[in-house]
């Protein structure tokens, strides 16, 4: 195969704006069941799956009900972010798409479920163009392990070693590296990683329109 073999996309941060509506959601919920938001939460549920960070918010936060009620009520709210189109995409994201699926197969590994994949590709208009969707949820461990990639790697048919992960969050990056991937970092205003992790990056993108060919071939 040629290389890169595959381009791999996380979603939340990386193409749709949606770490800020996470935390918005998850918080909101927090104060309708009237407990203190833990300072540490965020950034922890930060590339959990979905019985990673519903457990979390059960049993570290404190929502009322059990994970999966913490689960479905969080989902249903960015389903329905979704649906009315307060959600914000990246600026440039849907292009950055369209360009490296012209050059190679493109997969997405996300920690969102894969009602809320879908909706972010539909969303971009570039769901015909990505085949291989991984949620975290699917995998024995989300982010900052290397399950989600691993998997979409497998599925892709492609060494990973072979293969870039376009990557936002500090959990993200990790998860990459873990998987032996090239990874290209695009930090977010919201909570980026810190400066020395930044640094194991192939390259650091100050913007997703910065993503080309011949960036990602130069890798290799």
């Amino acid at each position: 195969m040629a290389l890169p073999h595959a381009i791999v996309f996380d979603l939340d941060g990386t193409l749709t704006d949606t770490e800020p509506a996470w935390d918005r959601v998850r918080r909101g919920l927090a104060a309708e069941d009237g407990v203190d938001w833990p300072p540490e939460a965020t950034t922890a549920m930060m590339g959990m799956n979905t019985r990673e960070w519903s457990t979390y918010l059960s049993e570290r936060v404190g929502l009322a009900g059990t994970p999966s009620d913490a689960a479905r009520r969080t989902i249903e709210a960015l389903r329905a972010m979704y649906a009315d189109g307060s959600l914000e995409m990246i600026p440039g994201a849907a292009d950055a798409v369209r360009r490296m699926a012209a050059e190679w197969p493109v997969a997405v590994a996300s920690s969102s479920p894969a009602v809320l994949i879908d909706a972010g590709l539909a969303a971009l208009g570039v769901a015909d163009l990505v085949n291989v969707r991984v949620s975290t949820e699917n995998v024995a461990h989300g982010k900052p392990e290397p399950d989600g990639y691993l998997e979409a790697c497998r599925q892709l048919g492609a060494d990973p070693a072979g293969c870039v992960a376009i990557e936002d969050s500090g959990s993200g990056l990790r998860s990459a590296l873990a998987a032996g991937m090239k990874v290209v970092a695009i930090p977010p205003a919201f909570h980026p990683p810190a400066s020395d992790l930044l640094a194991r990056a192939d390259a650091v993108l100050a913007s997703i329109t910065d993503l080309t060919p011949a960036l990602v071939r130069s890798f290799f």
